[in-house]
């Protein structure tokens, strides 16, 4: 009984102590005092501690600190969790397991978290020395389970027909609070449009109607305060085509809906087109005003041998089973001797060039042939005038030259006998050596005599 007694005061002591709280809040912070906290808010996981940091400071002595936490929900009075006095905490008897603080440090530690949890956490600091200075702030606390991975599923599962089918993706998650949703299409974002729509909370994505270029991979990405994971991707089955409807060959020569084939050569013509399913194709001849289809499949080989005409006609048809689609083209196969018609025009392109290097070739030969004759023809038959003379006719012409070596007197001369008035030939002015024995007569001679006479004084006279 006397316990009761104590504790019904002590709670109304308690009540009256939070409502002068909540008006010094309602004052403000007073100069001198700061007390500062990292965010403002702070995200918890459920079932985790949570730890609220809180730091202060101040430039005069304290004889007192003290510290108080309050927890206020939406609408609510605050609360009263627990207090310190230099370093001597008093908790409130409700939370005294729930709220860990170690004056005269001020953070507050909640462990563990539950959604009832969430609020705002008011923490106070008093400091009593000459004078009292108090500061305040609010920590707004969330409290939310993880999300878990995200599964996409695709309705219908067999998939839709391009421009007649519509399609529905939607992203299902097992845990996770205060979910966000938010779709993708090959990692970039996905949004509304005149075929793209969304359900209210974003979980769902309709396609209407799909085309071939809704075909990518579809993921859902989902978060909250603690956590974002996205789904793996999906790829809807979507059927299309057949669209660009086309034939090729490895050879001949195609000039746009016509090949040139040589004659005796086989080609291999190729139909190819997009579309999913793939197309089963099929050829069909045209001859005589009449079609008829010569294969199935998307490979088509024609021997040219065996074409009974010049000029045929064919036809390569695409058909898609599942969209009852179905796409043809023409096209014209001539069998010609192209080949050696090329090789006849390349040879007729290189014969200008063959006669041009001939004629070249021909002119430079006779120049080196004229130059080789000019220059050793007149020496020969020099040799062969020379050697059936007699070696005085040599000496005969070294004494006229008037040089006692031959060198001296090498090159070209010309002789000319002028005669006189008495028909008498007309004798040089410088008289020759007796000992040289030349007369008058002796005075006759050719070029070849002073040519051919160089080396006959070197062997008489060598130096």
């Amino acid at each position: 009984m006397g316990q009761d007694a104590f504790m019904e005061p002590l709670s109304s002591t308690v009540g009256i102590f939070q409502c002068k709280i909540y008006l010094l809040l309602l004052v403000g912070t007073c100069s001198g005092l700061k007390v500062t906290v990292p965010s403002h808010t702070v995200h918890g996981i459920r079932g985790q501690a949570l730890y609220l940091p809180v730091h202060y400071g101040f430039h005069t002595p304290a004889s007192d600190i003290q510290i108080i936490w309050l927890f206020e929900r939406p609408h609510t009075m605050p609360k009263y969790l627990l207090g310190s006095v230099n370093e001597s905490v008093v908790p409130d008897l409700e939370f005294q397991h729930k709220f860990t603080m170690m004056p005269p440090n001020a953070s507050l530690l909640i462990n563990p978290l539950q959604f009832t949890d969430e609020g705002n956490y008011i923490i106070k600091v008093n400091i009593q020395g000459n004078g009292t200075l108090s500061s305040s702030q609010k920590i707004q606390v969330t409290v939310d389970d993880p999300v878990t991975k995200p599964v996409v599923q695709t309705h219908p599962v067999s998939g839709a027909v391009e421009y007649v089918g519509n399609m529905t993706l939607t992203c299902h998650v097992e845990g996770g609070t205060r979910l966000v949703y938010q779709w993708r299409k090959n990692g970039k974002p996905v949004h509304i449009s005149s075929t793209y729509s969304f359900s209210p909370q974003n979980n769902t994505l309709q396609i209407v109607p799909v085309t071939k270029e809704d075909i990518g991979s579809y993921s859902c990405l989902v978060k909250n305060p603690v956590s974002e994971v996205e789904s793996d991707g999906i790829v809807p089955t979507i059927y299309y085509g057949p669209y660009g409807l086309q034939v090729n060959s490895d050879k001949g020569l195609k000039v746009g809906e016509v090949f040139t084939v040589d004659l005796g050569e086989a080609i291999l013509f190729d139909c190819s087109a997009d579309s999913y399913p793939p197309n089963t194709y099929s050829w069909i001849q045209r001859s005589d005003n009449t079609t008829y289809v010569i294969k199935h499949g998307p490979r088509l080989e024609v021997a040219s041998e065996k074409v009974t005409q010049k000029t045929t006609d064919y036809m390569c048809c695409a058909y898609n089973n599942i969209t009852g689609r179905r796409d043809e083209t023409r096209f014209t196969v001539i069998i010609t001797s192209v080949g050696l018609e090329k090789l006849a025009q390349k040879g007729k392109s290189l014969s200008p060039l063959a006669s041009i290097t001939g004629i070249s070739i021909f002119l430079i030969i006779s120049m080196c042939l004229l130059f080789l004759w000019k220059k050793y023809q007149p020496y020969k038959a020099i040799k062969q005038k020379l050697e059936g003379r007699p070696e005085t006719e040599y000496r005969k012409a070294q004494t006229f030259s008037g040089h006692e070596d031959a060198l001296d007197d090498f090159g070209i001369y010309e002789f000319v006998a002028f005669p006189d008035a008495s028909g008498v030939p007309r004798m040089p002015s410088r008289p020759t050596p007796a000992s040289d024995g030349i007369t008058g007569q002796d005075l006759h001679s050719t070029i070849y005599e002073v040519i051919q006479h160089i080396p006959a004084q070197q062997q008489d006279n060598p130096k």
